[in-house]
């Protein structure tokens, strides 16, 4: 079972790596079937598909291509553009709601083995959190788009990686008039 899953809006192209691992132009899903058939590629990962060239090409003209992200608290976008053509985009659904879930059930556990215990001495000196403290369910989701961006660069040739960044006032948007 996959934590992390990727929901695709249309056929997404295939990346492809020369024999050296270096990434070249993403091709069509058809271009990729003839060079299986043809037996002049092999199936490098799975997901996401990526050919690997059995022969090498001399000098291969290779254009620059875009990462953009659109980060959510549940799910965040992935798009590769080149400069008029989408080349590849998911949804990455993250588990940030399991994983705080999973350190609710664990706490509540403790509580409950430790009142068993007739005494125990009170323990606060191990209670501090670190200077740079991030929750686990917002640095699961730093790490794993962190992840799948480097992922991206092995396998394809991007030049630029844009993220969105934007701020709601919730209730400014409810209410105009509001202040405070």
């Amino acid at each position: 079972m996959r934590t992390n899953t990727f929901e695709t809006v249309k056929p997404n192209k295939v990346f492809l790596i020369d024999t050296n691992k270096q990434p070249l132009n993403p091709i069509t899903p058809k271009q990729a079937r003839k060079l299986l058939e043809k037996n002049k590629a092999a199936v490098w990962r799975q997901y996401p598909f990526t050919l690997i060239l059995k022969t090498r090409i001399e000098a291969p003209l290779i254009y620059p291509l875009t990462l953009k992200i659109d980060p959510g608290s549940k799910f965040t976008g992935i798009s590769i553009l080149s400069e008029n053509e989408v080349i590849w985009c998911a949804e990455l659904e993250h588990r940030g709601y399991q994983i705080k879930e999973s350190l609710t059930s664990r706490n509540q556990q403790r509580r409950v083995r430790r009142s068993k215990i007739k005494y125990r001495e009170p323990r606060f000196d191990n209670r501090k959190r670190e200077k740079n403290w991030i929750a686990p369910s917002l640095l699961h989701r730093v790490q794993t788009t962190e992840n799948w961006v480097n992922r991206f660069i092995r396998f394809c040739p991007i030049t630029e990686v844009w993220l969105e960044s934007v701020k709601f006032d919730m209730a400014k948007i409810q209410n105009p008039e509001i202040s405070g």
